[in-house]
């Protein structure tokens, strides 16, 4: 019996060693870095020293009482590091019929605030953002006055041209009818209580936006300064350097008189 049992023992080890040799043959060995990222990225897990998806900025726009005000703040960053903290995210588009205008106000040195043209901010790679100004520029020139069948087409040209698809950047557009937000998926959206935002810390500044907007005393660039406040407190990716553009809003001219009566041939108003 003690003779059967060892050749049986002796005989399973064989067998476990076969099969632990064949199965060996398939298994993919870790620590080749370049076998573990081909076979992560059929997982929805990522990998820790990925780096989120956001763009490194925080872009508002708030409308509110007759005015439109795009605040971002100015910090360049590269991955955790900050290379510039005051880099300019926010431009003014002018139409080229104004282009005069704007060059002789500039040169002035006149300090009131510029009037119309379109406000325009950008959260992501700089190439690519300036591309897409560029593009967007062209649009407006192609229709002038008509700020959302430009961003429609640039989102369009967006969307399926095969070098525009690559482009990492999202925009913020405003001008004195309406403020859109446009992405890179063909996306244009326009907010239904008047505030947008863009970039990591974007949703920190609507929060408090939202909830500033019910301040009766505040205006559009007050709501906006305070938000950003508190985003810049809570996003590490923005900081307090903050470049603000403002403009008036052309507000639908409403009929507020009261009929209190007629007039009568004589002159007077009856009830």
């Amino acid at each position: 019996h003690i003779q059967f049992y060892s050749t049986t023992f002796t005989m399973m080890q064989r067998a476990v060693l076969i099969l632990s040799r064949g199965t060996s043959r398939h298994t993919i060995k870790h620590t080749n870095p370049l076998q573990l990222a081909s076979v992560s990225q059929f997982h929805s897990t990522t990998t820790t020293n990925d780096l989120p998806s956001m763009h490194g900025t925080t872009i508002l726009c708030v409308r509110k009482n007759g005015k439109v005000c795009m605040i971002g703040d100015g910090q360049v960053s590269m991955g955790n590091m900050v290379v510039k903290p005051n880099a300019k995210k926010i431009r003014r588009f002018y139409p080229k019929n104004v282009g005069s205008e704007k060059k002789e106000s500039s040169k002035g040195g006149d300090d009131t605030p510029k009037k119309g043209g379109t406000i325009v901010g950008f959260a992501g790679s700089t190439a690519d953002a300036f591309t897409l100004l560029e593009r967007l520029e062209g649009k407006l020139d192609e229709h002038p006055g008509q700020l959302a069948r430009s961003c429609v087409e640039l989102a369009k040209g967006w969307r399926t041209d095969k070098y525009l698809r690559r482009l990492e950047a999202s925009l913020l557009v405003a001008d004195e009818n309406v403020s859109l937000e446009i992405t890179g998926n063909g996306d244009v959206l326009e907010s239904h209580d008047s505030v947008l935002g863009v970039g990591s810390g974007s949703a920190f500044a609507i929060a408090a936006a939202r909830a500033l907007q019910d301040i009766d005393h505040l205006n559009a660039e007050e709501v906006a300064r305070k938000a950003m406040e508190i985003a810049s407190d809570m996003c590490v990716f923005t900081n307090k350097n903050f470049m603000i553009e403002t403009m008036d809003v052309i507000e639908k001219e409403e009929d507020t008189t009261e009929k209190t009566g007629e007039e009568t041939p004589d002159g007077e108003s009856e009830k």
